[in-house]
């Protein structure tokens, strides 16, 4: 595929992710908890995209076809929920890579619902992706730092989200920028009221320690949410697009290793072998991105 600058739009996106993310893991220390956090970052994307709307969209053209977007909603709601349950129970660094899965699986959705065909070299691309995985399990202190699960929740996160990209690039063009995403983020929004019975205090009770690192997390988390789906609008593939975004894997071990201390993150104390083996898994996820490229 020919250079284009909007595919410097994910590569940005995948570094603003793991800011966004190690901001959202130092909150949660703060007792912000994984629903307050998710619900103000639903919104905030919703607030972000509303505008559009009403300024260039047609307000309700079709309400018996607001099926699809309700859709996409519901399967990004489900992929910010598992993000969030993800990084509250493990680190960035495992959190983040085993969502750079996403690219193999949006290949396979999109074969599946013949938006694109998966050839051999995304299979090896897979198998790579899976060793990568692996790696993620070994090293001292896995089990204390509660890895499988964190895995789990995170490729739960990233079949969610990849389904909801090939959805969008499908239905997408039928409607229109302008008519889908709007709503789409609104409906996201209005789904995010069922995190309110399971917050442990209301928002308000938030302090400033608090607001200090969930804001910029909840509202950098919505750039990235937006910055994604404006890619694959500008690009045209979701496949493409997530490959260029999974180098967030990589970023993801990088940033903890460099500044995570600026964030009091304790992910960087956990053994220079820990960190090796995340560093050699996230590298073979890029050598799977290459491989999905060329």
């Amino acid at each position: 595929m020919k250079f284009q600058p909007s595919l410097l739009l994910p590569l940005a996106c995948a570094l603003i992710y793991v800011i966004a993310a190690l901001a959202v893991k130092r909150a949660s220390a703060f007792g912000v908890g994984v629903w307050r956090t998710s619900f103000l970052s639903n919104w905030a994307i919703a607030l972000i995209f509303l505008p559009v709307w009403i300024w260039h969209g047609a307000l309700f053209p079709h309400l018996a076809d607001y099926w699809r977007p309700a859709i996409t909603a519901l399967l990004f709601f489900g992929g910010q929920a598992f993000t969030f349950l993800a990084l509250s129970r493990g680190d960035v660094s495992v959190t983040t890579p085993v969502m750079g899965t996403k690219v193999i699986l949006v290949a396979l959705f999109s074969s599946l619902l013949r938006v694109g065909v998966v050839p051999l070299r995304w299979w090896i691309a897979a198998a790579l992706s899976t060793l990568a995985i692996a790696l993620l399990h070994f090293g001292e202190g896995a089990r204390r730092r509660n890895v499988g699960e964190t895995v789990f929740l995170a490729f739960c996160s990233a079949t969610s989200f990849s389904l909801g990209d090939v959805l969008l690039q499908k239905w997408l063009p039928i409607w229109g920028m302008n008519n889908y995403l709007p709503p789409m983020f609104l409906i996201v929004g209005l789904l995010s009221f069922a995190y309110v019975p399971f917050f442990s205090a209301p928002l308000r009770a938030l302090n400033a320690a608090a607001w200090r690192w969930v804001a910029p997390g909840a509202v950098l988390m919505a750039l990235n949410n937006a910055g994604v789906v404006l890619a694959l609008v500008l690009v045209g593939s979701a496949t493409v697009v997530n490959i260029i975004y999974s180098v967030r894997g990589l970023f993801s071990v990088l940033v903890v290793w460099t500044i995570g201390h600026w964030f009091a993150s304790e992910e960087k104390h956990l053994g220079g072998s820990i960190l090796r083996l995340r560093f050699v898994g996230a590298t073979l996820m890029v050598a799977a991105i290459v491989l999905v490229l060329v």
